[in-house]
């Protein structure tokens, strides 16, 4: 899995998550609770914690070494988390294909922070890993995140009806696709 960090503005970094993150990302998405709200799955009151946040990074750092996701969170200068991005259900063979996932906290959006995290994202989604492919959907109503993605060369590819339950509905999602790179899947994958 990647290891390489990405300089996104002069006081932001995108880096692989780590275990000691807990803390700091607990306090993330405590502070952007509600601004996440109409993007996010309901979560219960222990994820806003450092022990729920724990418990999860710990299960994500085990998906990440089995190779099934790539977990980075968006760093300042200051230790401060003020997003993250994840490459989900990475998976190999013939599909060498990935879906993002992303966000970036309230006070730093509309500074480019989520195009410069997404096209990072991508690079490494190919330089790193190798892959094909990167999907990513988006709420019908989350115009920053389609504008994001048509910046970083994604091509609109359908509408999925009740994709997923964010905000305590079954949401339709516009989907997305970027094609990384035309090379053959490694063989034995």
């Amino acid at each position: 899995m990647s290891t390489t960090v990405f300089t996104l503005t002069p006081d932001v970094v995108l880096r692989p998550v780590t275990a000691e993150d807990a803390p700091a990302v607990a306090r993330a998405y405590a502070a952007n609770r509600e601004y996440l709200r109409p993007w996010d799955p309901r979560r219960p009151d222990s994820f806003f914690t450092t022990e729920g946040q724990a418990a999860r990074l710990t299960d994500l750092l085990e998906l990440r070494r089995a190779g099934r996701v790539m977990p980075w969170v968006l760093e300042a200068t200051d230790g401060e988390i003020v997003g993250a991005v994840n490459l989900n259900n990475i998976v190999r063979g013939a599909f060498h294909s990935t879906n993002l996932g992303y966000w970036v906290a309230a006070d730093r959006a509309g500074q480019g922070l989520g195009t410069a995290a997404v096209e990072a994202a991508c690079q490494g989604a190919r330089e790193q890993l190798g892959l094909h492919r990167v999907e990513a959907g988006t709420v019908l109503a989350n115009a920053a995140s389609q504008r994001v993605l048509a910046k970083c060369g994604f091509e609109f590819i359908g509408t999925a009806r009740r994709y997923l339950h964010i905000d305590g509905e079954w949401r339709d999602h516009y989907l997305y696709q970027r094609i990384l790179g035309d090379h053959a899947p490694e063989t034995g994958n």
